[in-house]
């Protein structure tokens, strides 16, 4: 698929980048996973920037309107909505889990279902729940966790750092439509013989465009000047915001908490985890380097912001059942089959190792479609 195009402002600014950095940092347009062009049954981006309501068109990815209809055409998907997952069913003698027991949301009749392989797919922190909670008298912490690390490892990008301010010059240009996307800055710390007093890096994302209606005019305070002022598009703003990568601390974890209860009576999550010394000196250089593109870039009355950082507010929340070669230190195997369970497949955000400092999800379809190929093949040799 083609990438949607900067605006005008953003490949001025881009240029001089390329310029003022040789190549050693880099701005470009983000990628994300809307189709810009069309595909069978589904209409490419109308730049409505309405994503999150859900893409009538099927323009931006999501199971409605891409593997759900391709999984109902072979005839071989049921789907059963209002089910909790509550528990991976383990049959000791196989060593294999045969199944699922699922909650009904709305009768709390319970369920089970059997199967030869099982995939976790639940977000990383309900991934990790069902793990701990599918606990056996084999395994007492749950499944998985045979090598002390299932829910920690938690980790998020952490952000809140950036900075931004106005573009002189090009109030004669505008923009079409609303771009579901904005542009990205790749990580340039730590690459190439640099070494900060922190360990990997960051990435920005950011973008440019006009003030709209939403702006304030101190001038004005109501009536036909303020409305006609309003209609008109105020001045371009350019800015830009890091995403961190928090290292994975075993002692940043999730865990059940066996004294508080849901409205169906289970045990809740809890969760224990901080940003350290490391993402503390690297916000550092995050503001310092936001302040410094912008000005560097044109961009006139720079403002850096910063707060506090709370893992959590990236929403990209990774670890929990880490994959890695080791079954004494990690969840999954390279394959992301649990190393106590080898037909349960874990392939969110759960398995993840390390953050990097990239928006992840569309790595976790990749290593989704890479373990169900997997798993496909071990099932034909019976290996599984």
């Amino acid at each position: 698929m083609p990438a949607m195009e900067m605006n005008c402002v953003e490949k001025d600014v881009s240029k001089r980048f390329n310029e003022h950095y040789k190549g050693l940092r880099n701005m470009i347009i983000g990628r994300t996973a809307n189709i810009t062009k069309p595909l069978p049954g589904r209409t490419n981006c109308q730049y409505r920037n309405k994503c999150w309501l859900g893409c009538p068109f099927g323009a931006y990815f999501s199971t409605q309107s891409s593997t759900l209809p391709a999984a109902m055409a072979t005839g071989n998907l049921t789907v059963r909505p209002f089910s909790i997952v509550t528990k991976i069913l383990y049959d000791k003698d196989t060593k294999k889990a045969k199944g699922v027991e699922v909650l009904d949301a709305e009768t709390n009749q319970t369920y089970e279902y059997y199967a030869k392989i099982v995939f976790v797919n639940a977000s990383t922190l309900n991934s990790a729940w069902v793990l701990m909670n599918s606990a056996t008298d084999v395994w007492p912490d749950g499944l998985g966790s045979s090598s002390g690390e299932l829910g920690h490892n938690l980790m998020d990008h952490h952000l809140g750092v950036g900075a931004g301010g106005v573009v002189e010059g090009y109030d004669d240009k505008y923009y079409f439509g609303r771009r579901a996307n904005g542009i990205y800055i790749p990580r340039f710390r730590n690459l190439n013989g640099e070494k900060r007093d922190y360990i990997r890096g960051f990435g920005y994302q950011g973008g440019a465009g006009r003030e709209e209606w939403g702006r304030s005019i101190p001038e004005f305070s109501i009536g036909g000047q303020f409305k006609d002022a309003l209609s008109e598009p105020g001045e371009w703003t350019m800015g830009i915001g890091g995403f961190g990568e928090t290292l994975p601390y075993h002692e940043n974890r999730a865990f059940l908490d066996k004294n508080k209860k849901d409205k169906w009576g289970l045990p809740v999550l809890a969760i224990d985890a901080t940003v350290k010394e490391n993402e503390m000196k690297m916000r550092i250089d995050m503001a310092n380097d936001a302040k410094e593109m912008m000005e560097m870039a044109g961009v006139k009355k720079v403002n850096l912001y910063q707060s506090e950082p709370v893992l959590g507010r990236g929403i990209h929340e990774m670890g929990t059942a880490r994959m890695g070669r080791d079954p004494k230190t990690s969840v999954l195997n390279e394959w992301n089959q649990v190393w106590d369970a080898k037909n349960v497949f874990v392939t969110d955000g759960a398995c993840m190792a390390s953050t990097a400092c990239q928006n992840p999800s569309l790595t976790y379809m990749a290593l989704t479609a890479r373990a169900a190929n997997h798993a496909v093949e071990e099932l034909k040799k019976g290996n599984i």
